[in-house]
C-alpha cells in the first residue's frame, strides 16, 4: 500500500515532523510493506456488488498489526485503558441486576513506548473516523498517553473496493476542514492510503 494523500489537522503535520520523524519513517515502512492484494478476500453479498471480491477491512487491520509488531522489536502496541462507568446515577434495581461480563475499555490501535504518538487505522464507517480524531485522541491526550495522532484511512478509490459504507479520506478531510479546530483538539496527521 502507499500514502497518496495527507491532511493536516490542528498542526499535525508539523508536530509529526518536529517530534516524530523517525516514527513517521517507521509508519511509512509499515504501510509500504503491506500488499493489499492479499486481502481482497471478501465476497460481497450486497445487491449492488453480488459476488464481487472486495478488500477485507478485518484482514487489512490484522496486516497492520503484524507489520507494526515487526518494527523495532514490536515496540508499537495497542494501548488499552479500562473504563469505570460510574458516572451518573443508577437505580438500585439496575445496579443489582447489572451484567458484569467484562470490564469495558477504550483503546488506541498503536502507541510506541517513550513517545506520545498514537496511531489509529480505520477502515470502518465515517463515525469511527470522526470519533477517533475528535474524541478518542483528545481523551488519550488528556490522560497523558499521547500528544499527537496519526489516523490512517483509505482514499475513495480504495474504499470503493470495500463493502458499502466504508468511509474515506476525501469525505473525512472535507468535514474536518469545515468543522474547524477547538482548543481541546490534538494535532493529527491524516494519511490517505491506496492499495
Amino acid at each position: 500500500m502507499k500514502i497518496v494523500a495527507t491532511y493536516d489537522f490542528n498542526g499535525g503535520r508539523s508536530a509529526v515532523q518536529q517530534k516524530y520523524a523517525a516514527e513517521f519513517a517507521q509508519i511509512q515502512s509499515v504501510i509500504s510493506a503491506i500488499d493489499a492484494s492479499l486481502y481482497k478476500t471478501k465476497e460481497s453479498t450486497e445487491k449492488t456488488m453480488m459476488g464481487k471480491m472486495l478488500f477485507s477491512p478485518m484482514e487489512l487491520n490484522k496486516a497492520f498489526k503484524r507489520e507494526f509488531a515487526k518494527t523495532e522489536n514490536g515496540s508499537w502496541s495497542n494501548h488499552k485503558v479500562l473504563c469505570d462507568y460510574s458516572y451518573g446515577e443508577y437505580t438500585e434495581d439496575y445496579i443489582k441486576s447489572k451484567n458484569t461480563r467484562g470490564q469495558p475499555f477504550r483503546d488506541m490501535d498503536f502507541v510506541k513506548p517513550n513517545t506520545k504518538l498514537g496511531i489509529e487505522v480505520q477502515f470502518g464507517k465515517y463515525a469511527f473516523m470522526v470519533y477517533n480524531v475528535c474524541a478518542k485522541m483528545t481523551i488519550f491526550s488528556k490522560m497523558g498517553v499521547i500528544d499527537t495522532g496519526i489516523e490512517i484511512v483509505p482514499v475513495k478509490n480504495f474504499a470503493d473496493e470495500m463493502s458499502t459504507g466504508v468511509s474515506y479520506f476525501e469525505q473525512f478531510a472535507w468535514d474536518l476542514e469545515h468543522r474547524g479546530t477547538s482548543n481541546i483538539d490534538v494535532p493529527v496527521l491524516i494519511l490517505g492510503i491506496d492499495a
